[in-house]
């Protein structure tokens, strides 16, 4: 049985799982000019969370229903092109999996972490954390698709000073597409590893590699 306290531990921002230091590409968006304003920010949530996030989504789906975490972590490279995203993704993962083992212990959490000492990918971290919380493969889908647009939500309050309010609102108007992209996610988790989307945002891929060499920034990514 699903157990909806550990869902909304495993969604909370203030779980340790480093994701505050990241910003989405929103800094990069900002420098550029195309975030000033709440409707920029929805905008940019909404594409970010329909390509990058709904191909994050069927990666942690696929975790959370067992499938092969070295065929997912392979597919997770091979659908991120960017060289520093990957990097960031596995700190992310490598930060989630110590979090994730203390408050869930499991050994499905440690032959992980032992098989990639360096990190793996964090969607496939988070499915796998879900899986051991007790949480289904459409909770975990859930769970990024929130992610991916909070991150990028709570920045913008910071690099913008964007009324909170207003960031409050995007993420609720956005409820709706979420859904959807944890519903399709979650679809396709269930056929295997290559029917897994692969959505992609080149304008975040090169975005991310620019904002890699910025020599003063305030988020990682």
């Amino acid at each position: 049985m699903t157990s909806r306290s550990a869902l909304l531990v495993l969604a909370d921002g203030r779980f340790p799982a480093g994701g505050h230091a990241h910003s989405g590409g929103a800094e990069a968006a900002v420098k550029a000019g195309r975030i000033k304003d709440a409707a920029g920010l929805e905008a940019f949530c909404r594409g970010r969370l329909h390509t990058t996030g709904l191909t994050s989504a069927g990666l942690a789906a696929a975790a959370a229903h067992g499938l092969d975490p070295y065929e997912l972590d392979a597919a997770a490279d091979a659908r991120t092109p960017s060289p520093a995203l990957r990097a960031a993704a596995r700190r992310l993962g490598r930060q989630l999996m110590r979090a994730a083992r203390a408050a869930w212990p499991s050994p499905e959490l440690d032959a992980l972490a032992a098989a990639f000492p360096r990190g793996a990918h964090q969607p496939v971290v988070l499915g796998t954390t879900a899986r051991a919380a007790g949480l289904g493969p459409e909770d975990a889908a859930h769970c990024v698709a929130y992610e991916t647009v909070g991150g990028p939500a709570t920045a913008a309050v910071r690099l913008l000073s964007l009324d909170p309010y207003q960031a409050t609102a995007v993420l609720a108007r956005l409820a709706p597409d979420m859904d959807r992209v944890a519903a399709r996610a979650a679809a396709a988790a269930r056929q295997g590893v290559d029917a897994l989307p692969a959505a992609s945002a080149p304008l975040l891929d090169l975005t991310a590699e620019q904002h890699a060499t910025w020599p003063v920034r305030l988020f990682a990514s």
